[in-house]
């Protein structure tokens, strides 16, 4: 069996395109349970988050694998496969484990370097745990997944070179000016409860602003993350709460609007932002439109058989985006729109006095921020537990064969034993245990140095071969190696953190 990852994030799809596959959480839940029950697949998990859609699976078939995690990704966001599969990209085996690791470090974030990824992969873990979708290799590459982004923040300045989603967002809003001084004294307006929209309002209550109002279609969660930010020692916020329906008065009052929602359609239309303002949309002038140019994607099959030969595949002619440019003149609403698909509406730019900044700009600024150099270090830290992560599972799959065959050993022991006193019935209990012991020693010493030997040699690549040669040797029934298997993804203690 082998690891197989099959999505599509900032990096190889336009934001139109990423909003469009978006998944609820129900059918996230729903794409797991098919491709559990698709044939190459034996376990899945998917990480979903508002710049990446990832479904991870353990199949037995590559090319069948692709084309069934293709197929089952377009069913069920809802973008035709034939649409979809110009922005998909593959990645199999170590190089799986290699995305997966670069992704938990924030490399392959659209800000390098944050670390809510890390919460998303955490919660990606815990749904495939709840749903019993996520076995023993899932289970193993997200747990080392989350260790090795801790160990990137932990040993490296990597948080230097990147900051939260949230930050970044507040410092395109400022256009260039120090994010404190600008937000400054100023009102939020905070539209959803969820984490990402508690992250936003906890930076910006530290960033300086006078008053925080919270709109939650479910008012118990916009109560409580306004208690939340009145508990804060480090800020002295105005906070306070109010119902989705109070919004359009709320926005008469706001100077910044930052708004995270799981709602998909959207949640302030262009026409509830001019009313707000005071201003008629059909009088606003349309900005002109400006190209930014962005990495085409890779062909699915061509980067399937790119894979499988080892090659990263030829570089691919630029993909031009026309984006709209923002209105000009003062700026009299700050609006951050992080949801995806996206909660405010694209044609807010061309309101005067609006300032908008969504996920695609947010992509194309972040293209030009400078890395930091300790992101070179927390690529040999991804490469250095790469291996460690190959040479772990090819030494795990060879441990059954080994306790099966111990196994073996025990139980020809124990016949032996009973055939002696059936022949020499007059042997005291110190006699029949010294020779007993004597038995186990021998036996133990004839295994200790081939069992010692065969779990070195399976950690080199190449290693699962040592297993096949053991079983096959000694003949050992395939039936108990695989429930000794099964006794050790079954253990309750497993996959815990």
């Amino acid at each position: 069996m082998s690891l197989l990852v099959v999505g599509l994030s900032h990096r190889s799809a336009p934001v139109s395109v990423l909003e469009r596959a978006s998944l609820a959480a129900d059918t996230q839940a729903k794409l797991l349970q098919d491709t559990l029950a698709a044939e190459p697949a034996t376990e899945a998990a998917v990480l979903a988050t508002c710049n990446r859609i990832e479904l991870y699976a353990d199949v037995d078939k590559f090319h069948a694998g692709v084309a069934e995690l293709s197929t089952l990704l377009a069913q069920h966001s809802g973008v035709g496969l034939e649409e979809l599969t110009p922005y998909l990209y593959v990645h199999y085996e170590d190089r799986a484990v290699h995305h997966l690791f670069s992704v938990a470090c924030g490399l392959d974030s659209m800000v390098v370097g944050e670390g809510q990824i890390l919460g998303q992969i955490k919660d990606a873990l815990a749904r495939g745990q709840e749903l019993h979708t996520a076995g023993r290799l899932l289970n193993d590459l997200f747990q080392q997944a989350l260790r090795v982004g801790k160990r990137a923040h932990s040993e490296t300045g990597i948080d230097r070179a990147g900051q939260s989603l949230v930050s970044f967002g507040l410092q395109q809003l400022a256009a260039g000016a120090d994010p404190a001084l600008w937000a400054g004294g100023k009102r939020a307006l905070v539209i959803g409860a969820g984490s990402m929209s508690s992250l936003a309002a906890a930076t910006l209550a530290r960033t300086g602003v006078a008053e925080i109002v919270v709109a939650n279609r479910t008012r118990a969660r916009a109560d409580r993350l306004v208690e939340i930010l009145q508990q804060g020692d480090d800020t002295a916020v105005r906070a306070r709460a109010v119902e989705m329906s109070a919004v359009g008065d709320e926005l008469t009052r706001a100077d910044i609007v930052v708004s995270c929602t799981g709602s998909t359609g959207l949640v302030l239309t262009a026409d509830a932002l001019a009313d707000a303002l005071g201003v008629t949309l059909d009088a606003a002038p349309e900005a002109p439109a400006v190209t930014a140019v962005a990495p085409a994607p890779d062909d699915v099959d061509q980067h399937a058989a790119w894979v499988e030969n080892g090659s990263a595949g030829p570089a691919t002619a630029p993909r031009r985006v026309t984006v709209p440019a923002q209105s000009t003149g003062p700026v009299r609403l700050a609006l951050l729109d992080l949801a995806m698909p996206r909660d405010i509406d694209g044609a807010a730019h061309r309101i005067a006095g609006v300032r908008l900044v969504d996920i695609e700009s947010l992509a194309e600024a972040s293209a030009d921020a400078p890395m930091a150099a300790d992101v070179d270090r927390v690529r040999t830290i991804v490469s250095d537990e790469v291996a460690a992560f190959g040479a772990a599972q090819r030494a795990a799959h060879v441990a059954p064969t080994v306790v099966a065959l111990r196994t073996m050993a025990a139980d020809v022991v124990a016949g032996e034993i009973a055939r002696l006193d059936g022949r020499l019935p007059d042997l005291d209990e110190k006699q029949r245990a010294e020779i007993t012991q004597t038995v186990r020693r021998v036996v133990d010493k004839l295994l200790h140095a081939p069992t010692v030997r065969v779990k070195q040699l399976a950690s080199e690549p190449g290693g699962a071969g040592y297993a096949d040669a053991l079983r096959e040797l000694f003949d050992l029934d395939p039936q108990t190696v695989a429930a000794v298997s099964r006794a050790d993804l079954n253990d309750p203690n497993r996959g815990r953190s």
